[in-house]
């Protein structure tokens, strides 16, 4: 049995008795295997699992058929997640297949399938047999394939909900926490809705004039959730699209309303995170990740970078990395990667690749920022084989191993150098006598020399 969030009346006793209570339920090998992982005690993964804070989406179907457990939270590694998803412009399974085993060879933490085209169901369950990690889904998504946003109905979004979680998936994103009554708040932005499970849910409640029915159907959304032991990712269907929109009263209004489906979600014993920003200014991201754990109790957040400026089409990547150090550093505690083509493109499989990479970066970064255990110990390994000249060592420890031996081995080339470790005490870039490296080498033995 995955472990679950103890309901709010729980939260409310002593910690002494709230965590006596957690101890005694039945947390079992996924919580272990976290521990494990993260070099954490089980009992205090138990604990912050308890407590909200932490949350570990682990279907039970999909724990039988692969499922690695991940925890997500302030107590363990900042985590990263690669969307992936066939479209109705451009569909194919095995293109969506490379690209998911390209974001896990570059370290993908996690996987959502944003599909809308082609046969979802048999995407899902093919990508499902061949993910060893988290997978997600925006249940919204395949209601809306054969009908019209107009046609949606409450049974509809029922029957999507259990048929994915009967499937296997881990985390759901659910917009449930966009109101009617937050529509007007957007109609002034630059860039109004972005999230398109956001956009369809709006349009309906205009056509409509009813509330969000997923936010009608909360409770029972909970029920399926619950018996899967799947994770609730409260969506933000009104994250901002740009940064002249970021921290508005619509965005804020909509997490007001996260703060109480969290509430809600744990009360019906569900595990819960809570999804952030796109677009937010460097200067903005501390108050939105401090603001986010206050209305939400701690609960892990979840953000798509954020993107910390709008001129950088193509290299977007890189602007959200900026942003997703300083989230990570302040709050965050699961960043969701953004390829080179945001804004421009459905992702090829490099592009895929680019977005892990620069994610990873991101949340290596806060990991030691933030001091956690252990976070440094690799950068000190390849600093020590930098500095020894150790070239294999110092490759092999790379974030992205295949690019840098690339590099080193192209610049090998263009000095006339050899590639071996053996033959070779300077680096590629200086030449044997600039080679500062080798000349500390030798400054090194002297003063070794000296001293004794």
């Amino acid at each position: 049995m995955a472990c679950r969030s103890l309901p709010r009346v729980f939260l409310e006793l002593d910690m002494s008795t709230q965590l006596e209570i957690a101890r005694s339920g039945q947390i079992s090998e996924v919580a272990a295997a976290v521990a494990r992982v993260e070099g954490l005690e089980p009992e205090f993964v138990r604990d912050q699992v308890a407590l909200g804070r932490l949350v570990m989406p682990a279907n039970k179907v999909h724990l039988d058929l692969n499922l690695i457990p991940a925890g997500i939270g302030r107590a363990t590694t900042v985590k990263i997640n690669a969307n992936i998803g066939a479209s109705n412009v451009r569909s194919s399974l095995d293109g969506e297949i490379e690209k998911m085993k390209i974001a896990l060879d570059a370290g993908a933490d996690a996987i959502m399938d944003l599909s809308t085209g082609g046969d979802l169901d048999r995407i899902r369950k093919e990508l499902l047999s061949q993910c060893p990690v988290p997978f997600g889904t925006v249940p919204i998504y395949e209601v809306i394939v054969d009908r019209t946003v107009e046609e949606i109905d409450c049974k509809a979004i029922l029957a999507v909900a259990e048929k994915q979680a009967r499937q296997g998936v881990d985390f759901f994103t659910i917009h449930a926490g966009l109101l009617i009554e937050h529509l007007d708040l957007a109609a002034n932005r630059v860039c109004g809705i972005v999230s398109r499970g956001g956009a369809l849910l709006a349009k309906w409640m205009i056509h409509h004039g009813r509330q969000n029915p997923t936010y009608e159907l909360f409770d029972d959304l909970c029920d399926i959730m619950r018996e899967y032991d799947v994770c609730f990712s409260l969506g933000d269907g009104l994250r901002p699209g740009c940064i002249a929109d970021a921290t508005d009263e619509a965005q804020l209004a909509e997490l007001r309303t996260l703060g109480e489906l969290t509430q809600r979600a744990r009360e019906k014993g569900c595990q819960v995170m809570v999804e952030g920003p796109g677009h937010v200014p460097f200067d903005q991201i501390q108050h939105n990740m401090e603001l986010q754990q206050k209305i939400c109790d701690d609960a892990p957040f979840y953000v798509l970078g954020p993107l910390v400026t709008d001129i950088a089409p193509g290299y977007d990547h890189i602007t959200s990395a900026i942003g997703g150090t300083a989230a990570a550093y302040y709050g965050a505690s699961f960043l969701c990667y953004v390829t080179p083509r945001e804004h421009l493109g459905l992702p090829g499989a490099d592009d895929v690749r680019q977005g892990v990479v620069a994610a990873k970066i991101a949340a290596h970064a806060a990991d030691i920022a933030r001091g956690h255990k252990n976070a440094a110990e690799r950068d000190r390994r390849l600093s020590t084989a930098r500095a020894n000249l150790d070239w294999d060592c110092h490759l092999s420890e790379a974030i992205d191993p295949q690019t840098a031996r690339d590099m080193y081995n192209e610049a090998c080339q263009q000095s006339r150098m050899s590639s071996s470790s053996e033959d070779t005490d300077y680096c590629t870039m200086c030449g044997r006598e600039w080679c500062s490296v080798r000349i500390n080498a030798e400054l090194k033995d002297s003063l070794k020399a000296r001293v004794k």
